[in-house]
């Protein structure tokens, strides 16, 4: 899709195909040939304005699960969907930011997902990026959800920033042979980022940045949404409020645990319970902190498996039964599974060199039962276990 071509999209024919083939039903061909039969154009214009119209009903049905009803209403790239922040996530982001003042400029604002929940925290907001399509496509995404905000073409590392009370930056995590893993192949890069974590900013980086990667006096905050880590955020000094943190997001609510939450914890065996801390919990290094709220114990100092023998209810990890113990080499262990009548088997691991669809193969149950196993080191030892969910 290009420039040009998003801006008729925008006209009123533009509007016109884009409903027709949000409508539009039959063969992909089918639809294809009937709508460029309607479409003003020479014959090259015809075929990239169906294009584009059909692109974007795709990537609406596909942002749905990011963005709920917006999506609908709302224009993508296919990459810009990709970075996009998942409604729940960007909306919390967004209250914290408007802690830190009226306004806020995002310095790399794609097509716009930040901005749309930038905008309903009630700050003055403004976006650029380096991309004129983006841009366009962020201003439109504004005025389609009714908010208001400024967008224009721009230099995250040329701005001045001093107007505003925050500065947001999402850099992008990919270079020309595809996603990194370096920092200083972000765009803008490492070096922007640690300047711009001087002043009010938050900037958004990958859940597996490094903890020695992070400034002093920043804070790193780790989500996880329905389970899954979806980011870190780095606040700086004045925004900070602790060193480390973990924020859980799901159908109860919000929930946050931080390094000022760890009193440590210690190992020991296994309990009548075990403990599996979420994502964004152990990437903060926080598992200990989990570990001293469920009164329980590491299984192995390395591992992020923890145990109790008492049953407790936490927003930090999931808990399970523990049944009993069973062997941990495999063919003692296919022999028990097929002595309990296992034949739908989960498996979970951690901390040893385990492929669960490998090994689920390999052991070839066949029998009526459901079980779920957990094999993990305690004390350094192998260790199957048979758990039960709760």
């Amino acid at each position: 899709m290009d420039l040009a071509t998003f801006r008729w999209l925008l006209t009123d024919d533009g509007q016109a195909l884009l409903a027709a083939a949000t409508s539009a039903e039959g063969r992909p061909l089918e639809v294809q040939r009937a709508l460029r039969e309607v479409v003003p154009g020479s014959a090259d214009d015809r075929a990239a304005r169906v294009a584009t119209a059909l692109g974007q009903v795709e990537l609406r049905r596909r942002a749905a699960a990011k963005l709920g009803d917006d999506a609908a209403n709302m224009y993508f790239t296919r990459d810009g969907l990709e970075q996009a922040s998942r409604t729940s996530v960007a909306r919390h982001r967004a209250a914290r930011i408007a802690f830190g003042g009226p306004s806020v400029v995002d310095l790399t604002c794609g097509i716009g997902g930040d901005l749309v929940e930038l905008a309903r925290a009630g700050l003055t907001t403004a976006g650029i990026d380096l991309d004129p399509l983006r841009t366009e496509i962020a201003r439109a995404n504004l005025a389609a959800l009714g908010l208001g905000g400024a967008v224009g073409v721009g230099d995250a590392t040329e701005l001045d920033v001093t107007p505003f009370a925050t500065a947001y930056a999402d850099p992008a995590r990919r270079s020309g042979r595809g996603r990194t893993f370096h920092a200083d192949d972000w765009a803008p890069p490492w070096s922007f980022v640690e300047s711009l974590l001087t002043r009010h900013a938050c900037v958004k980086v990958a859940p597996g940045i490094a903890h020695s990667l992070l400034p002093a006096g920043v804070e790193a905050e780790w989500v996880s949404d329905a389970g899954e880590v979806k980011e870190a955020v780095l606040w700086s000094p004045p925004l900070a409020t602790v060193r480390r943190r973990a924020t859980v997001l799901g159908r109860g609510g919000l929930a946050t645990l931080t390094d000022e939450d760890d009193p440590g914890a210690g190992t020991g065996p296994v309990g009548a319970f075990l403990y599996e801390p979420d994502g964004a919990v152990i990437r903060a290094g926080l598992v200990t902190a989990v570990a001293a709220g469920v009164q329980g114990h590491l299984l192995d100092r390395r591992i992020a498996y923890l145990s109790a023998d008492a049953a407790y209810r936490s927003p930090f990890a999931r808990g399970y039964r523990v049944v009993e113990q069973l062997p941990y080499r495999e063919k003692q262990l296919r022999a028990a599974l097929r002595e309990r009548g296992v034949g739908t088997l989960t498996i979970k691991k951690r901390g040893v060199d385990v492929v669960p669809e490998q090994l689920r193969q390999r052991l070839d149950l066949r029998g009526d039962g459901a079980a779920t196993i957990v094999l993990t080191r305690v004390a350094g030892e192998g260790t199957a276990l048979l758990v039960e969910p709760f």
